[in-house]
């Protein structure tokens, strides 16, 4: 059964932790070189891809005891939101090489591969898995993550540049972290109660 509550939830917690991360900026880089439906189909593959191994690690989670579950996904939640409020910005998205043939199949497939391997054990998938191991709904969880994600790409590779002007990425990085905090709570609270 589908919740929209926990779609939400999650699409909240995923488009604000990964609108500053530095795919949306690679997104972004890729989106002002070649067509973007292009780059937007391989984002999207790789994204999906991403959010179903997550869901099926947080489906692996819920056979664990619940007191243990919420205590190690709210220290996960902890310890992302440390890492957003401690995160520096590398720079990376500069290094990419985009396909000098622009057919969909070489710029999609650029995508594809950019964010499948940037985003690998990414701080976004390890919340999917948490929220999946959280909520017990893993279609509701990976809807909402897969169109978060999808946002966020949508965002980075059209209108980027316009969002950071009038929103500062800092601003956004601490409104994910004090979500990851709220939800870190919770957790820890329902494994201690």
């Amino acid at each position: 059964m589908i919740s929209f509550t926990v779609m939400a939830i999650t699409f909240g917690v995923v488009f604000l932790a990964e609108l500053p991360d530095k795919t949306a900026l690679a997104g972004l880089m890729l989106g002002t070189r070649y067509r973007a439906s292009y780059v937007f189909a391989g984002v999207a593959a790789a994204f999906a891809v991403h959010v179903a191994l997550a869901i099926a690690a947080g489906s692996v989670l819920t056979l664990l005891p619940h007191r243990l579950v919420q205590a190690v996904v709210g220290l996960l939640f902890l310890a992302g939101a440390l890492m957003l409020l401690l995160k520096r910005d590398d720079g990376d998205a500069d290094s990419v090489k985009p396909p000098a043939d622009q057919s969909f199949w070489k710029v999609s497939g650029a995508g594809f591969m950019l964010i499948l391997v940037a985003e690998f054990g990414d701080l976004t998938q390890i919340m999917t898995a948490n929220l999946a191991a959280r909520y017990d709904n893993p279609v509701s969880v990976g809807v909402g993550a897969v169109l978060a994600l999808w946002a966020v790409a949508a965002i980075g590779i059209l209108g980027g540049r316009t969002l950071m002007r009038y929103v500062p990425l800092r601003l956004i990085t601490r409104v994910a972290a004090g979500l990851m905090l709220v939800l870190a709570g919770v957790s820890l609270y329902e494994a201690l109660a």
